[in-house]
């Protein structure tokens, strides 16, 4: 017997997941296909990533049942200090008292913990992991994807969730723009004498960011960070072959002394930098959310909130045309998520890479020019307050889900 669902959403990670939660909390069923085991994705030690989750992707979480239970696991963001190589001028964001905090800061273990438990709980969810996908057909009437055990899972749409090197989208045939910044990102968590205050770094060195990110404090007390140095990918190699002692050295050159003591908690990791957009998101009974669309700098912490904000459009307007009795698939509805997200996807990633390349840029001069915007953006409410909405998430036209 055919088990027909809406979406066949390929892809079970962090945007994958929550997409499934929150169309089924609309009624929509789907299978989720993803080739990782989740066990070892949920294990102790896994990954050493954190995401900074911004005010309107919690309003998702809140909106689709998942605040209660990642209450109390994650960290508050009070404020965001930016500064040019912790020289003069630096700019700090805060928020006002009735918009809460800046953001949360979450383990992605933790949310992966989160949002698996509620997946198995969630009828409309048939969870396929791990499982790969050696067959994919979309048909006028349909989709299909055929697993390596000959399983077949039928749909109306098919949902690209496999992040950036996505088979799905490169079959289809939708191309992307893409550079590669020749850095690499360097993660680990840290804790220190003293404590954060709810404060999230961003420090900009010609070389890379260098960002420093609130986590709770740990089981005994101590004060615990999370870590993403940015270097340039021919000095990666050096920087992780380092010893523990002359790593942290290297560390704390860059931190002056704003932690006082430092010492690592995990195991570093890295990944390369790069740059990708799609200039189609959408295809015929297809389509691209997360990083398979956009893939962008970590500098602002934005790429999972983007992805996020791409499941309450997609989930919204399906609804909507659902209501009327459209397919889910249907050419129309796909392309007005198109082009809703389009622009607010090639806004923010053109934002990330220029401010990448402008901190980028040796010199006093240039330091100089930069630390003077700064100084400037500090005093200029308006402006600032534009810049906290972007780094909340809660400017432009928001998706339902993503409102308060």
């Amino acid at each position: 017997m055919s088990d027909m669902r809406e979406l066949v959403i390929i892809g079970g990670g962090l945007v994958g997941m929550t997409l499934a939660l929150a169309a089924a909390r609309q009624g929509i069923a789907s299978h989720v296909v993803d080739m990782a085991d989740p066990n070892a994705l949920t294990a102790d030690g896994f990954d050493g990533r954190a995401s900074a989750i911004s005010t309107a992707s919690w309003n998702l979480f809140t909106n689709i049942g998942l605040a209660e239970r990642l209450a109390g696991k994650g960290c508050p963001i009070k404020s965001i200090a930016v500064t040019d190589s912790m020289k003069p001028g630096r700019i700090d964001f805060q928020p006002q008292p009735h918009e809460g905090s800046l953001g949360v800061m979450f383990s992605n273990q933790t949310l992966r913990e989160v949002l698996y438990e509620a997946a198995r709980e969630e009828k409309l969810i048939a969870w396929h992991a791990p499982a790969r996908v050696v067959e994919r057909q979309r048909g006028p009437h349909g989709v299909s994807a055929t697993l390596a055990d000959g399983a077949v899972l039928e749909g109306r749409l098919m949902v690209a969730a496999e992040g950036r090197r996505s088979p799905t989208r490169d079959e289809a045939g939708l191309k992307l723009a893409r550079w590669d910044y020749q850095h690499r990102a360097i993660i680990v968590g840290l804790t220190h004498e003293k404590s954060h205050d709810n404060v999230a770094w961003e420090i900009f060195y010609p070389a890379g960011p260098f960002a420093l990110l609130p986590m709770l404090d740990g089981p005994n007390g101590e004060h615990r960070s999370a870590l993403v140095w940015t270097v340039s990918e021919k000095d990666a190699e050096g920087v992780l072959a380092l010893s523990d002692h002359a790593f942290v050295t290297e560390v704390a050159k860059r931190m002056d002394g704003i932690f006082g003591a430092i010492a690592l908690n995990s195991k570093r990791s890295s990944y390369p930098l790069g740059f990708q957009h799609t200039a189609r998101m959408v295809a015929d009974r297809l389509v691209l959310v997360g990083d398979a669309a956009h893939g962008i700098h970590p500098i602002a912490g934005q790429g999972l909130n983007l992805g996020l904000r791409d499941v309450g459009a997609l989930v919204e307007v399906l609804m909507d045309g659902m209501r009327i009795g459209l397919d889910p698939g249907d050419a129309q509805l796909l392309k007005r998520y198109e082009r809703w997200r389009s622009l607010d996807c090639f806004a923010v990633s053109f934002t990330c890479d220029s401010v990448t390349r402008l901190f980028g840029v040796p010199g006093r001069i240039p330091s100089a020019i930069r630390r003077l915007g700064m100084a400037g953006v500090q005093r200029i409410g308006p402006l600032k307050q534009f810049f906290m909405d972007e780094a909340r998430g809660m400017s432009g036209k928001l998706p339902e889900l993503l409102k308060a």
